[in-house]
């Protein structure tokens, strides 16, 4: 079968019907080939407080507001009720090192499709969503809304600037994965859900500093593309490696492929320690085989909400 190298937008509309049977709040430890394995640090809904009233025989006695007892000198209850939103914030890279592919599509088709998924999930539990979409020539930041126009809106844009990947026409800017993450600690204040999706080319120390404002108020999630060919090069004449950095170190002593895949390998170590150490996820899915069944398998069909 051909390779797809674009994303249309009636496809990525089709994928409403495959946006379930998985939850971007994993109950359990996730083995990632990026990240190993570590326990989710994502909270899910939590308590919102409602009202501050007297205290009822049979009531919690852990819910006893002693501050507000002392004050108004009789028993008061602190009331929570669940809270039934957190908006979805997605981050979608369609930056030139996206354009690259071996197998099924291109890890741009991939960060589409996961971010249709993403959106259709989010709404279909009642939730906000919304997006920042980014190439090196512009950031289109959408905020948060719960409707299917705005999925839509976020959804053609994503159609639009991964279409242009592959016009053929070269296109000047320079936008970096630190100014999408600027911009993204401003849109998200706190308590959203800030999903990811990239393969964080040009990632650097500012990178971890940004990520750190951004997880320090609210949940962050880091899906990380990935094309099989990447780790498994065959040596070819001329071949050299590289990122929007510069080139990759590779010692001329060895093979390429072994020594690019030593880089490579190094590469994803230092990113893996460096969210870890933030207590962020972070979900490796490849070009190779339809992302809506990887992240099944990766999180279950028994988890609910987004």
């Amino acid at each position: 079968m051909k390779a797809r190298i674009t994303a249309t937008l009636e496809e990525l509309i089709q994928l409403q019907a495959d946006a379930r049977g998985f939850s971007f709040l994993p109950k359990q430890p996730v083995h990632s080939l990026l990240s190993g394995r570590h326990a989710s640090r994502l909270r899910g809904r939590g308590l919102a407080f409602e009202e501050l009233r007297h205290y009822a025989q049979g009531d919690d006695v852990r819910t006893i507001d002693w501050k507000a007892t002392a004050r108004l000198r009789s028993p008061h209850v602190r009331v929570y009720s669940e809270e039934r939103e957190r908006p979805v914030l997605l981050l979608v890279d369609q930056r030139a090192p996206m354009f690259f592919g071996s197998r099924r599509t291109m890890k741009s088709v991939v960060a589409a499709e996961l971010a249709a998924l993403a959106a259709w999930r989010t709404l279909g539990v009642g939730d906000r969503v919304g997006g920042i979409v980014f190439s090196e020539e512009e950031i289109v930041d959408l905020r948060p809304q719960r409707n299917q126009t705005s999925v839509l809106r976020l959804l053609h844009e994503v159609v639009r600037l991964n279409e242009r990947l592959a016009d053929g026409v070269p296109h000047g800017g320079a936008v970096t994965v630190n100014e999408v993450l600027e911009a993204a600690v401003r849109r998200a204040k706190h308590d959203h859900l800030v999903v990811i999706i990239s393969d964080l080319d040009g990632a650097n120390e500012e990178t971890q500093r940004l990520a750190t404002r951004l997880a320090a108020h609210n949940d962050v999630l880091m899906v990380a593309v990935y094309d099989p060919l990447g780790g498994s090069l065959q040596n070819q004449p001329g071949m050299i490696a590289a990122t929007s950095e510069g080139p990759l170190p590779l010692p001329e002593e060895r093979s390429f492929p072994g020594a690019f895949q030593e880089a490579f390998a190094n590469r994803l170590d230092e990113w893996r320690d460096i969210f870890q150490a933030l207590r962020v996820p972070v979900i490796p899915i490849s070009t190779a085989t339809p992302p809506a069944e990887q992240l099944r398998e990766l999180f279950g069909q028994h988890f609910s909400g987004i």
